[in-house]
């Protein structure tokens, strides 16, 4: 196509629906994009000036353009200085233009099934289809493309933005439309745009996240932004490719009280997000609707689950990405269909967009957790294995199973116990039969170097006398309990029988929290709180009571929400809490315990707190852990789990894993083998089985089986310091832990379907076995050199699958080349092991290049990195050189001795070996392996010198 010129661009317009049938966003440019016949006027700012009515622009140029060729051509010319910028009435009336290929059509009927004479009633088309397998959500009734929306009006600069003013002059077909919006764009840094619609009348409620502001006017931007004048519509743009990011000028906006509704167009096929779900990475795009309103549900296919995270990454031509996160907690739905497109439909508060530019897909996470907030970092014992089941149901039990761990000589840090240790299934208390020696068990835990968690539900009974239970009788007192319409606390039914509600979002009701958990920590000294059940579910729908009759309670839209209306499986959505409604604050939930129960564990132990949660929402991971809930024993779960774990870390939540062996059903030995390998990468790792199910402790299998898992158990905790130092760098860099292939590799498209595999950091590659009776596993190998951690082979890949041995004694794990990763002597508790000795291995290039690093501190102090009351330490390996930097150091690393250097990838055999200039005489090198080991004994805490020549 001939680029546009001046004159041409001045009242320029984009194309959208019917005339841009087969045109494909994501392989043309921008010049192309605005070449091509249109509907809509275009508003161009930022970059390139806007030429419109009442604009106020004091800077820029007269004439600007998008930058393109150096001789001009690609370039996309704007005039400034026109009065008015011409604008085609909307047509609401005249013939529909209704050819619009199926992929394109985005919905007019998305509450209830229509008739066509229904449909054409709104004013939309009606062309049936044949749908089959997941299309069922494939529209027959969608939009044309002159469908009334919204106008813009008044668009004006502001410091860091801008700001202008919808209106719609016809109202939709749902109910309590607002008729005038407001619209703020900001361009709050380089590679992150925040834009809002909002009721400039009527304040609505919005999430109250704590998220970063605009600090003035940015000197460059990854992006560019668009305005279409009538309808409404905003385009971003990639300023380095002209690449359309989004484009919502491909459906009308929706803003009623109820139901809020944006779509933009998808430069990719690729996206992965919009957690909690049962689902692989990569998200189908073949007319999939996903839900989000937190469950109490065992995972399963298409259904909503116990998280909600409105946040999607999207991978582009070239290994570019970037992603968007609507920052809103209502019930939803995303529906993503084949052109690709995406709608984004939710039942209340505002529209709050943020667009992360990357340009890769790593510095999107990190864009989105800089709006979210960083991980906590958690107490290294939390890294160990932790132990679990319904069923201990006395501490001579739970003792039984800390006995048998040890006289097997499986490492253990965290003994857990579920509802068993409670008096009727109720919080913040103990049964003094079964449990009645419960505090002498804990102090015996930690006598012997191990912790102990326990289960706490949200639900506080309140069937029990007046005065017999104070979490009740107190909370009572002091107004913390969710109440139902009448301004009585809302009665359901948990695991204790009728029960109340806590209301999180009340400040009483933290302290009261607070107050409970530390009168139960002074009985027992517990460590942790596994805070369950918080979505908040609930036996009965609503409440005992029912719930009223009303517009929260029956919305005009409800989304695909399990059991099909929002009080299912949870408490009325018109009962009352501090800040709101549950209608807008259900999805908090879990959230806001995890918050409470976070800072008490702080007030209360001085500590690092360590909570693992299962309801989540955006921002969670500042305050907990997650574990991904009621899974089955089933090796389609095992495979799942991945994702779930890939999935949390980039929702910033990398402390996650998934009860290994499963929870519901029992487990084979081979099955609990294969998820006790995959479990010891998990970041979180906990054993954890259902009651009346068989035994899947380690101890309770074959010898055969014992060993492999014995195997994995204690190479986890020889990788220890560097999965530390992994969250580390996620507390204060917001990097992953756990992290898929295609964030490490980008530019490898083959890395995009890569769901079976996974990275630790930069440094490690994870092939696990998730099929019954396979001794052999395929991965897949990016372009790099590869070192088998346990055998020391190579593979140097120019990105290939490899089919890789794997006996069930063996877990397929690899280094890659040009990493240094600080290992450790493993023991049976991790206060055991960080007394060990450590190991160097250091995996080198084919150029003889490796770094890598370490972060220690003690363990489970408060803010270390904030105190800089830390050890970080640099290693660096070149020409047969290897040297440590100190770059903070404490007195923590008193003591811990590097004992062993293990160099991978050493071409020829070293005729001297020195280590701080003295010779060492007792190194061995491997001609076939090509590896070189160098005992030692230099402290951690100094600077050293290896060399090899």
């Amino acid at each position: 196509m001939a680029p546009v010129r001046p004159k041409e661009a001045e009242n320029f317009c984009i194309c959208r629906k019917a005339s841009c049938v087969g045109l494909q966003l994501s392989a043309i440019g921008i010049a192309a994009l605005l070449a091509t016949v249109a509907l809509h006027p275009i508003f161009n700012v930022h970059e390139v000036t806007v030429a419109a009515a009442r604009l106020r622009d004091p800077l820029g140029p007269e004439t600007t353009h998008r930058p393109g060729s150096a001789n001009g051509e690609g370039r996309t010319w704007y005039r400034r200085g026109a009065e008015q910028l011409e604008t085609p009435g909307t047509a609401a009336s005249g013939p529909l233009h209704c050819d619009i290929a199926p992929d394109g059509r985005f919905d007019c009927a998305p509450e209830k099934l229509l008739s066509r004479a229904e449909c054409e009633a709104r004013g939309c088309c009606y062309v049936p289809v044949s749908a089959r397998g997941p299309a069922i959500w494939q529209p027959w009734c969608f939009f044309p493309p002159s469908y009334p929306s919204y106008k813009v009006e008044n668009l004006s600069a502001t410091e860091t933005g801008y700001t202008a003013s919808l209106t719609r002059t016809v109202p939709t077909f749902f109910p309590e439309d607002i008729m005038v919006l407001r619209l703020d764009v900001v361009f709050e840094t380089e590679g992150r745009l925040h834009f809002t619609l909002r009721d400039p009348a009527n304040k609505r409620y919005e999430v109250p996240l704590e998220t970063p502001k605009a600090r003035g006017q940015i000197a460059s931007k990854l992006y560019s932004v668009q305005f279409s004048a009538d309808p409404f519509g905003l385009m971003v743009f990639r300023e380095s490719s002209g690449q359309v990011l989004l484009n919502t000028t491909v459906a009308p906006l929706f803003f009623a009280d109820q139901f809020l509704q944006i779509s933009t167009s998808l430069p990719s096929h690729f996206l992965s997000g919009l957690g909690e779900h049962l689902t692989s990475l990569a998200l189908s795009v073949n007319w999939t609707k996903v839900t989000l309103w937190n469950r109490d549900m065992a995972p399963t296919p298409s259904v909503n689950l116990y998280g909600s995270h409105p946040f999607y990454l999207v991978m582009e031509d070239g290994g570019l990405a970037h992603g968007v996160f609507l920052l809103n907690s209502n019930a939803m739905d995303v529906v993503l269909q084949p052109s690709p497109a995406l709608t984004w439909r939710t039942t209340g508060g505002i529209l709050d967009f943020y667009v992360f530019l990357g340009p890769d897909p790593k510095s999107v996470v990190r864009q989105y957790l800089d709006v979210i907030g960083y991980p906590f970092m958690p107490p290294y014992w939390g890294l160990g294995f932790h132990l679990c089941r319904w069923g201990y149901s006395s501490t001579a039990a739970t003792r039984q199973a800390v006995k048998n761990m040890t006289a097997a000589q499986f490492p253990l840090d965290v003994q857990w116990n579920d509802l068993d240790y409670t008096d009727a299934k109720r919080d913040f208390t103990f049964n003094k039969n079964n449990f009645k020696d419960y505090p002498n068990m804990v102090r015996e835990f930690h006598q012997s170097g191990r912790r102990y968690v326990m289960i706490v539900d949200p639900a506080i009974s309140s069937s029990g006398p007046p005065g017999s239970y104070k979490p009740y009788d107190d909370g009572l007192k002091r107004g913390v309990f969710i109440r139902n319409a009448t301004g009585k606390p809302l009665v359901g039914k948990v695991w204790p029988g009728p029960t109340v509600f806590p209301d999180f979002t009340n400040p009483e009701t933290h302290q009261w929290w607070h107050d409970m958990v530390k009168e139960f920590h002074d009985q027992v000294p517990f460590d942790g709180m596994w805070i369950d059940m918080n979505e908040p579910s609930n036996f009965v729908a609503g409440s005992l009571d029912g719930c009223p009759n009303n517009k929260l309670e029956n919305p005009p839209y409800v989304p695909g929400v399990l059991g099909g209306s929002l009080r299912a499986g949870t408490i009325c959505a018109s009962s009352q809490q501090y800040l709101s409604s549950h209608y807008n604050l259900h999805s908090l939930y879990g959230l806001m315990e995890a918050i409470a129960s976070h800072d008490a564990l702080v007030r209360v132990r001085g500590k690092r707190p360590f909570v693992i949660s299962r309801s989540t929402f955006a921002g969670h991971g500042r305050f907990a852990g997650h574990w991904t809930g009621d899974v089955r024993s089933s090796w389609e779960q095992l495979y799942y789990s991945i994702s779930g774990v890939l999935l949390f870390n980039l929702y910033g939540v990398p402390l996650v894993g998934a009860d290994v062996c499963g929870f519901l059903g029992d487990a084979s030995e081979e099955l609990c083998v294969r998820w006790t390998q995959l479990g010891a990468f998990y970041p979180f790792m906990r054993n954890h089985n259902d009651h009346g199910n068989k035994p899947q402790e380690p101890y309770a299998f074959s010898p055969a089986a014992q060993e492999a898992m014995r195997k994995a158990l204690f190479l986890r905790y020889s990788l220890l310091p560097y999965l530390y130092t992994l969250f580390h760098k996620a507390h204060s860099a917001g990097e992953t832990v756990a992290r898929p292939l295609f964030l490490e590799f980008p530019a490898d498209p083959n890395t995009l379907s890569v769901d079976r595999q996974f990275m630790w950091g930069a440094g490690l590659l994870v092939t696990p076995v998730l099929e019954a009776g396979k001794t052999k596993v395929s991965g897949y190998f990016p372009t790099e050199t590869w070192y088998n951690l346990m055998a020391g082979s190579v593979i140097h890949s120019k990105g290939q699958w490899v089919l890789l041995p794997a006996p069930l004694d063996t877990i397929n794990v690899h280094v890659r080349a040009g990493h240094i990763l600080p290992l450790q002597e493993p023991g049976f508790t991790t206060t055991e092991s960080r007394k060990k000795g450590m190991t160097l291995l250091v995996a080198l290039t084919v150029a003889g290049v490796a770094r890598g690093d370490l972060f220690w501190d003690d363990g489970e102090s408060l803010l270390t990195f904030e105190k800089g009351d830390y050890t970080h330490i640099l290693f660096l390996a070149t020409n047969g050189v290897l040297l440590s930097e100190l770059v903070q150091v404490n007195s923590q690393v008193d003591g811990l001795l590097l004992q062993e250097v293990t160099v991978l990838g050493v071409p020829s055999p070293p005729r001297r070996v020195l280590a701080n200039g003295i010779p060492v005489s007792d190194f061995s090198y491997n001609a076939d392996t090509k590896i070189l080991i160098i005992p030692l004994t230099l402290p951690m805490g100094e600077q050293f010198v290896v060399t090899w020549s």
